[in-house]
């Protein structure tokens, strides 16, 4: 009988407590144990307290002497980890989650577009359009998984080519965005062919250097994705 390595030990012990505490299933102002983390999990006290430090770390948890791991409220989270990002669409609050990351995309994504007309190379170009031609293909044969990474690829590409180092850091955040809306069957059988022809203008005025348009249509296509969610979820 082979036992799970103390790293898969704190890994499971993290995602199920992210999970929980995300759901909400683990409340505000509840008080944990190592202890208790370890009967629960069936785990030592080391892997506990592993588990418990990268929580301290998002902001999810507080450990104090006397006092126990103190479950944060929401405002102390580090919502821009994509641990957290990934719990929290697992979780109650999907909906509500996706259309506060599609303002935050709506902010930061058309100025990364209209930068990267003005710095992308030649590579970043070449990338762009490759993903746009996978789009389309995966798009057709509503293989979702190979769609979603091209859809993610051309994002993180954009990102880096707009040059500038704190919207590319954003990337892991505008990933999981995609990725929620896949893996919990909020994306159509068929991507949309209008989302798909956004893409690739703004891929074409990228490679133009015409940064009006790649903004405009980079804007489109998170108000698209938005409105999407929405009728989600009023249906």
């Amino acid at each position: 009988m082979t036992t799970t390595p103390p790293a898969g030990q704190h890994a499971s012990v993290l995602s199920a407590l992210g999970a929980r505490i995300a759901s909400g299933s683990l409340a505000t102002g509840q008080v944990l144990t190592l202890e208790g983390v370890g009967a629960d999990y069936a785990v030592s006290r080391s892997v506990a307290r592993e588990a418990i430090r990268v929580l301290e770390s998002m902001g999810l948890v507080a450990s104090r002497r006397r006092v126990g791991i103190t479950i944060q409220p929401r405002h102390r989270w580090n919502v821009f980890d994509p641990r957290v990002i990934r719990w929290r669409l697992d979780g109650g609050d999907r909906t509500e989650q996706l259309l506060s990351l599609s303002e935050l995309r709506r902010g930061i994504e058309p100025v990364a577009a209209s930068l990267a007309a003005e710095r992308a190379d030649g590579e970043q170009c070449r990338v762009l359009a490759a993903a746009v031609s996978d789009m389309v293909v995966h798009g057709r044969s509503g293989d979702l998984d190979a769609y979603l990474r091209a859809d993610a690829l051309f994002h993180r590409t954009l990102l880096a080519a707009s040059g500038n180092e704190m919207l590319r850091a954003l990337d892991d955040v505008v990933e999981e965005v995609l990725r929620g809306r896949t893996h919990h069957g909020m994306m159509p059988d068929r991507p949309k062919p209008e989302a798909i022809a956004l893409h690739d203008e703004v891929a074409r005025a990228i490679r133009l250097g015409d940064g009006a348009t790649a903004e405009r249509a980079m804007r489109e296509i998170i108000d698209e994705a938005a409105a999407a969610v929405r009728a989600e979820q009023q249906a």
